[in-house]
């Protein structure tokens, strides 16, 4: 290359480089303009109110006051490691070497750009951060004084602080960003705040970092494909029968009800992943329940409202087009504690219309709620009920936020570094795009939930009402199933555990899948991926059904099933949709989810 070459390849970038900045300011604009129309939302919905702090700050206070040779051990201790880092860095640094020190500090992915490790000014970034982060979560492990709750909630909130304030979630201390940013002339950036802009203006002036390309998947085309059709519909849901893919079918129908938080085709998302289709290629006649995304006009509907127009409708019009006297139920998450809430009405009403109950992931104790809990002191649950009053709804947005934060790096941070730093488009991950299609909750329902569920954990102590009737765990006496998933941060499962032993069901079956939330779940067999625990002793606690369970390979799917094919009666010849004289008013996946509520 000459010397002109040269000249021009550089006079080409800087002016590449004044384009984008050009851009930028255009963009910048647009921000402005997104960030003016934010929607007013209640304050305590952005932050734990600032009786946590206060409570932090006098437990470290009499911590001081009660035991200062401690904190003083853990001050030093910490004072010694910054100086003998900084120390270290210097002397690499005066040997004329551009290096960093030697660096013995714990692998994390966020740090996996080699520059954390051997470039001198990143390696000490990352190594005081790192020592920054044990010191604040360590001094807070040690407040004695606060009550178990308290101590929870400041610790959770004392980590959310340290992983936002990673050298990696900003522009001029992530070599990543930087190195892009130089690469393209400015041109990452430039894309990167697009894909801040469009977010913002997508979400009414607020930060929601979009974790999946919108327009890969669509239900329909490329999920929830399980051929079907609708064969009900009223206001709170559409009710789904599959199609067989056998000549006999088992006679007592399967009914599902999915989550309404989200959309119930994380259950029939690919056909090598799909329950609803592995299910319906065992012989069982399958129904799922596709909840409708409320609006504001949905205000005052309650758990009650589920109940009797989404449980109990579903189960009539399903015995009424099998003509079975009887169904088996399912029930995940949210929508398994409504099934057992539903169950034990039923109970007491001397109604026998479900013959076997499985759970997936479902609490009904919610004496130990898990991770989760942090948010359903009354700072958080009180600025929710305020805002459901405004708006009648309790908007997905904060409860897609709220989930988020349970897994911060991993759903806030990382995401948004490659969306706004590193100017990356949103990936084209299924699993993702279902985790971003929620729903709204009714503001009555949700208030209800979080009142009488969740923070005065009724059902499993004085009694929940329902339609009138005050029902308890002892009330739930079908044969059931619950499976549930050890690393499960929505749903722990010992809080799931203990919820089944309370039930009043004689003949009781619990799994412990491996995995989370829906990965222990979504778990087909053909994976081979994640096992199970499986242990026939009574249930008498979470600790002694470990330690005495027995670890299977693969999938619990194929145990499940032979558990429900025992329950399932006699084969009879395979049930098409519509051949009972049902009206067929949609093929499957239905239309409520894909409706938005404004539709």
């Amino acid at each position: 290359m000459t010397t002109q070459d040269s000249d021009n390849d550089a006079t080409a970038r800087l002016d590449r480089l004044n384009e984008n900045i050009a851009r930028m300011e255009d963009l910048a604009r647009r921000l402005t303009q997104a960030m003016s129309h934010k929607r007013q939302a209640d304050p305590a919905l952005h932050a734990p109110s600032q009786e946590v702090y206060m409570k932090a700050a006098a437990a470290y206070l009499a911590e001081m006051m009660q035991n200062p040779a401690k904190v003083l051990e853990h001050q030093i201790n910490y004072w010694g490691k910054s100086l003998k880092h900084y120390v270290e860095a210097q002397q690499a640094l005066s040997k004329g070497e551009l290096k960093a020190p030697e660096d013995p500090g714990p692998k994390d992915k966020r740090f996996a750009n080699p520059m954390w490790d051997n470039h001198p000014f990143f390696n000490y970034l990352k190594q005081q951060y790192l020592l920054n982060a044990e010191a604040m979560t360590g001094a807070v492990s040690g407040l004695e004084t606060l009550e178990p709750g308290d101590r929870k909630r400041v610790e959770y909130f004392t980590k959310q602080i340290v992983d936002m304030f990673s050298p990696t979630n900003f522009l001029g201390t992530n070599p990543d960003a930087l190195e892009k940013a130089v690469a393209t002339d400015g041109e990452s950036l430039v894309q990167g705040l697009e894909n801040l802009v469009r977010d913002i203006e997508a979400n009414q002036g607020d930060v929601l970092v979009t974790l999946a390309d919108p327009h890969a998947f669509q239900p329909g085309r490329n999920l929830a494909t399980s051929a079907g059709s609708v064969v009900y519909r009223n206001k709170m849901m559409e009710l789904i029968q599959y199609a067989p893919t056998t000549e006999k079918v088992y006679a007592v129908p399967l009914l599902i009800f999915p989550p309404w938080i989200n959309k119930f085709y994380i259950l029939d998302m690919k056909p090598q992943n799909s329950l609803i289709k592995w299910l319906v290629d065992q012989g069982f006649t399958v129904f799922v329940v596709s909840w409708v995304n409320p609006d504001a006009s949905y205000a005052q509907v309650s758990m009650d409202d589920y109940i009797r127009d989404g449980y109990m409708r579903a189960m009539a019009e399903v015995r009424r087009i099998t003509d079975q006297p009887q169904v088996n139920a399912v029930g995940y998450c949210i929508a398994g504690t409504t099934l057992a809430l539903t169950l034990a009405y039923l109970q007491k009403a001397g109604d026998k219309s479900v013959k076997s109950a499985t759970f997936f992931t479902t609490l009904t104790d919610f004496s130990e709620p898990g991770e989760v809990g942090v948010f359903l002191d009354n700072d958080f649950v009180d600025g929710i009920e305020r805002q459901c009053a405004q708006d009648g709804i309790l908007d997905k947005f904060f409860m897609a936020r709220t989930f988020s934060f349970l897994r911060s790096n991993d759903l806030i941070y990382t995401p948004a570094i490659k969306s706004y730093m590193l100017g990356e488009a949103p990936p084209a991950f299924d699993l993702l795009y279902w985790n971003g299609d929620g729903t709204n909750l009714p503001g009555k329902m949700a208030v209800e939930y979080l009142r009488g569920l969740c923070q005065q954990d009724r059902f499993a102590t004085s009694g929940f009402p329902v339609l009138g009737t005050e029902v308890t765990l002892k009330d739930v006496k079908v044969p059931l199933c619950a499976i549930a998933c050890e690393t499960d941060h929505i749903a722990p499962w010992v809080g799931s555990f203990n919820g089944i032993r309370q039930m009043g069901s004689k003949d009781k079956t619990f799994v412990l899948s491996e995995s989370g939330h829906i990965a222990g779940i979504v778990n087909p067999p053909t994976k081979d991926k994640y096992g199970h625990y499986l242990n026939d002793a009574p249930m008498e606690s979470a600790r002694a059904f470990k330690e005495g369970a027995d670890f299977h390979k693969g999938s619990w799917w194929p145990h499940w099933g032979e558990w429900l094919a025992a329950r399932s009666g006699k084969k009879i010849a395979a049930r098409q949709p519509g051949d009972s004289g049902a009206e067929i008013l949609a093929p499957a996946p239905g239309t409520y989810v894909t409706a938005q509520p404004s539709d």
